[in-house]
């Protein structure tokens, strides 16, 4: 990674990568990725994936039709943790292919034309001394972007301001500052914090408590003049749909390996029009900036760069917009040799 990650759950220097290649016999190849969070969880997931082309091998390239296949495959064991990320990269890599086959950029396919999606960086920001924080903060404004997002949950409050504040007077008032506490929070913590923030103008609080605490969220919510940003966590459209009809959150983030893929995104993008929310992205730059074109109440592109270096093309990001590129599918192919030169085993 070209910047490293401090969060209240640890410090992330590299970025396990899964890739897969979905191949059709008319020879079309669909491609995704997944992140796998640490090396040891990537060969079960692979594991699963066996499974997975066992069950679609012969199939009609049905994206919504083989993930109920797949579900119903998986139904015992559940349709969490690593079977849905399995499930998920397998879901993005056959939208891919289906969209190569036709000829359109996938957000093309799914409804929308490519178009510029606002997006923050969020390559760095982790818990660093003052200093240190603003002077990161300072150089991932590069290529235009007028939002970042800075993680906190530092021991203490003050620590938290003081972080906050350097970054701020580096980078002006302008640029919007999005801040994240990775569920580092109890209820109490989160309202004393929350209350102080409120003084600082942030652009939105991020999960502060656990993601699955929707009452506290919804107290957050009611309490709080910063908007609550949650749903990185959410486990299908299934779970989005309760945190929504427990008034959970101000803004909504689906993660595509735990939303469902493709699949998935479509679903919780026609909730969050239902209840009229705005939806942004979490992780996997290249592929939600397609999603997000053909999502109603689009809200912010999180971008992080840590594809990049085994990508044939990177997400291209202008004025601090992420450019939906034209070519069709879903714009991953990869760097071959660079795939050799990072591959772990």
């Amino acid at each position: 990674m070209t910047y490293a990650l401090g969060t209240s759950r640890g410090v992330i220097t590299k970025a396990p990568l899964l890739l897969i290649d979905l191949e059709t016999e008319e020879g079309v190849t669909g491609h995704s990725y997944l992140w796998c969070y640490f090396p040891a969880a990537m060969p079960a997931i692979a594991k699963i994936l066996e499974e997975v082309a066992r069950v679609v091998e012969g199939e009609p390239l049905a994206p919504a039709d083989l993930w109920s296949k797949l579900a119903e495959r998986f139904a015992l064991i559940g349709v969490q943790g690593i079977v849905r990320m399995a499930m998920a990269g397998f879901d993005v890599a056959a939208w891919d292919a289906l969209a190569i086959a036709a000829g359109w950029p996938l957000a093309t396919l799914i409804g929308s034309s490519p178009k510029r999606i606002p997006a923050y960086n969020s390559c760095g920001l982790g818990l660093m001394a003052p200093g240190e924080v603003a002077d990161e903060a300072e150089k991932l404004l590069a290529r235009g972007f007028r939002a970042v997002k800075l993680r906190l949950g530092y021991p203490t409050l003050a620590e938290d301001l003081a972080a906050l504040h350097a970054v701020k007077k580096r980078i002006g008032s302008e640029i919007a500052v999005m801040v994240d506490y990775n569920q580092a929070l109890s209820l109490a913590q989160a309202l004393e914090r929350g209350r102080a923030l409120d003084q600082e103008g942030i652009y939105w609080l991020e999960e502060p408590i656990r993601h699955d605490d929707y009452a506290g969220n919804a107290t957050l919510v009611r309490e709080l003049e910063t908007p609550i940003q949650i749903g990185e966590n959410f486990s299908e459209s299934s779970a989005m749909a309760v945190a929504l009809a427990a008034g959970a959150a101000d803004y909504v983030m689906p993660d595509l390996e735990r939303i469902g893929g493709v699949t998935g995104w479509l679903r919780a993008a026609a909730l969050a029009a239902t209840h009229r929310i705005e939806m942004s992205s979490h992780l996997f730059p290249e592929v939600s900036a397609h999603l997000l074109a053909a999502t109603p109440t689009a809200h912010f592109l999180e971008y992080m760069d840590w594809a990049d270096r085994i990508l044939a093309e990177p997400l291209e990001i202008v004025d601090g917009f992420a450019i939906v590129p034209q070519r069709p599918g879903n714009g991953l192919t990869w760097d071959a040799k660079a795939v050799e030169k990072y591959r772990i085993g």
